[in-house]
């Protein structure tokens, strides 16, 4: 499959001196979810700042569709209608007082008629759950539904790929749940996902493609379904084995669940174990306990 966007051996260093890229190299495959895993300051928000455009490599070179970046302004623009960003603070990305004024303001930029940019805003604020907030002003908004009003503003671009930066970061556990589900119907429309995030079990129940990133570089991508091969990668990332993985290889180990693919969640191990028969063949007698 040819990738979306590719990185090249980028680096990157800011003008205090600072490194944030240091010879990163990864590739991103279109319609897939790709989750960018690592502890903080790994590098991931300076790389998804890269893949939009807003930072330049100081080395190295991006391709989108196969083409070297463009980094005119015309360049950019066109970029950016394709490539949008979502930043884990959604007050640095809101800019207008009204929800529907300030996801308008992209389609707006793009040169849209006002019938086309009234069908997009309305749309967007349909796909994130925020029908009818068009009037609401921005500063009454909780935190997560701000979030979703960032994610609108760029979804009303129709971009090809969606970049969120620690989308979960700041939300309770009700709004993560709907944020993911969000995610998922996105992904499921054929919109390539990329995110960044430190929680492993996040990464893995949820991404297509893990890559793992430590002092600014990609050290490793690998698609979900095989992460238990990258024990030494994870730990390198400063991040464990996902407790999924390792609950079934622990229930595996006792013979209570038979070798083969493994669970994404806790909760779908669980679930799998609760799915036998209560007496098993491990030598032992007994009922499980659930």
């Amino acid at each position: 499959m040819t990738p979306l966007i590719e990185v090249d051996a980028v680096e990157h260093a800011f003008a205090d001196g600072c490194t944030g890229l240091r010879r990163c190299t990864l590739a991103l495959a279109p319609g897939r979810r790709h989750a960018l895993l690592g502890a903080n300051g790994a590098g991931k928000t300076t790389l998804l700042l890269h893949l939009n455009g807003l930072l330049r490599p100081s080395v190295g070179r991006l391709r989108w569709h196969g083409r070297i970046y463009d980094y005119s302004r015309n360049g950019l623009t066109a970029l950016r209608s394709r490539v949008g960003l979502v930043f884990q603070n959604p007050d640095r990305q809101l800019i207008s007082a009204l929800v529907e004024e300030d996801v308008a303001f992209g389609p707006l930029n793009l040169g849209l008629d006002e019938a086309t940019v009234r069908e997009r805003v309305a749309a967007a604020l349909d796909a994130v759950g925020l029908g009818g907030f068009g009037r609401r002003p921005v500063h009454q908004l909780s935190f997560g539904q701000k979030k979703r009003v960032c994610i609108a503003g760029v979804l009303a671009m129709e971009p090809e790929v969606l970049l969120l930066d620690e989308p979960m970061a700041g939300l309770d556990a009700p709004m993560q749940a709907e944020l993911e589900a969000l995610l998922d119907r996105l992904a499921a429309r054929g919109v390539t996902i990329v995110l960044s995030t430190h929680d492993v079990d996040f990464a893995y129940r949820w991404g297509d493609e893990i890559h793992m990133m430590a002092e600014g570089r990609c050290i490793a991508s690998a698609p979900a379904q095989e992460l238990a091969s990258q024990r030494e990668a994870l730990r390198a990332a400063g991040q464990r084995m996902p407790h999924a993985l390792a609950l079934h290889a622990e229930l595996e180990k006792r013979g209570l669940l038979a070798a083969g693919a493994v669970p994404r969640s806790v909760d779908a191990v669980l679930a799998a174990l609760r799915a036998q028969p209560l007496h098993q063949k491990t030598g032992q007698t007994g009922e499980l306990q659930a």
